[in-house]
């Protein structure tokens, strides 16, 4: 499995990205098929900038990335459709900063942690219950989100709850994964909007738009 690991390091190098996490993402939207020309893409914990590198070029020119996190991204080589934020995402005005909801919301997000893994565990969850929450005034009706979470006894509610919001919900590992990790993807297809069960915002009335053409 060493070796195995060793081979996305590489390839990694090789290919330019700034950390194995891009084929993270790759696999993720080769099998499901995520992205699409002239998306609005949101990625949370988006540092060291990996998944921007590949959302990029799938939604071209006419799409947009903003990548957000507390810790500071180098624009240094990033596509022009590209747009990075050092702050916390959950206080960002992700509509104004993309220039409407976004069509796929990505979080490679992960607590500072402890050493202790079910509390590593309930932190990660929280962070994913909180990007839930706040959905229903990010993503358009249809879109897509990917989210990673550490697995533990919180792991299938909240597969649940994402359940009740997206058409489709599933748990993904992907190979660039290590051997000795927890974390997990949850991968949510089709957003229906709040979840029923739970106490949401209001949800506006999401018209179709025309996706813009620049910043």
């Amino acid at each position: 499995m060493r070796e195995i690991q060793d081979h996305f390091f590489r390839e990694a190098k090789r290919k330019g990205y700034r950390s194995r996490a891009a084929f993270k993402l790759i696999e993720i939207d080769d099998r499901k098929h995520l992205l699409s020309k002239g998306d609005l893409v949101l990625d949370c914990g988006a540092a060291p900038g990996s998944w921007l590198e590949v959302a990029s070029p799938r939604v071209g020119h006419r799409g947009r990335v903003l990548g957000v996190d507390l810790k500071p991204i180098d624009e240094r080589g990033l596509p022009q459709n590209v747009q990075v934020i050092e702050g916390d995402v959950l206080a960002c005005d992700v509509p104004g900063k993309l220039g409407d909801l976004a069509d796929v919301v990505l979080s490679d997000m992960a607590p500072s942690t402890t050493g202790t893994p079910s509390a590593d565990h309930f932190h990660s969850a929280r962070l994913c219950d909180d990007l839930l929450d706040r959905l229903p005034g990010w993503l358009q009706r249809g879109g897509h989100c990917v989210m990673k979470v550490f697995e533990g006894e919180a792991y299938p509610d909240l597969l649940k709850r994402s359940g009740r919001m997206f058409e489709k919900s599933k748990g993904f590992k992907p190979k660039a994964s290590r051997s000795s990790s927890v974390e997990i993807f949850m991968v949510c297809q089709g957003f229906r909007g709040p979840d029923p069960e739970g106490i949401e915002p209001d949800d506006p009335q999401q018209a179709p738009r025309k996706k813009p053409t620049g910043w």
